[in-house]
């Protein structure tokens, strides 16, 4: 079967946001609370804003519009060991498409003002979908290799600079 004709998709807005470099940015968002930007909708896409304010969470579709290179395997954050694109959230996929969950601060005509932010400053934004918690969850969730980095209930970003855990 030969390979589907490319898809042409078209930046709804910019995401905005204190990081200009890729070493200043958080793993995930979640791990960095504090960390505010703000999305620009083009005006053309404002309408679909409509009542986005009574969601307290944002999943925001982006490219990672300075990720170089595609690599089918890489070593990513927590690891010395390389996996498969596809096991990891890493920018230098086939299409480099991000995906990342952010806490909606406020709305103001065609600005989002978001926190717990995870992409660069100037990123392309491809679509906005609401997080909704009665559909966005599952029970019984593996996390493969990842799952390691969490058995003792400590999160990666609290632990200190030797591994260990806070206060222990």
């Amino acid at each position: 079967m030969a390979s589907p004709k490319p898809i042409h998709v078209t930046p709804i807005g910019l995401i905005h946001t204190p990081y200009h470099d890729h070493d200043d940015i958080p793993i995930q968002g979640g791990f960095k609370p504090e960390g505010r930007g703000w999305v620009e909708v083009f005006p053309e896409y404002q309408e679909g804003l409509k009542d986005v304010e009574g969601f307290s969470h944002l999943f925001l579709i982006y490219l990672f519009h300075r990720a170089g290179d595609v690599r089918l395997v890489a070593t990513p954050f927590l690891e010395t060991t390389p996996h498969g694109i596809f096991a990891i959230r890493g920018p230098m996929r086939p299409n480099h498409l991000g995906l990342s969950v952010v806490r909606l601060e406020g709305v103001k005509g065609n600005r989002l003002d978001i926190a717990e932010v995870d992409m660069l400053d100037g990123t392309p934004l491809l679509d906005i979908k609401p997080y909704v918690s009665h559909f966005d969850w599952r029970e019984n969730v593996r996390c493969g290799w990842l799952d390691k980095h969490f058995e003792d209930g400590v999160p990666p970003h609290a632990r200190r600079k030797d591994g260990s855990r806070p206060g222990g």
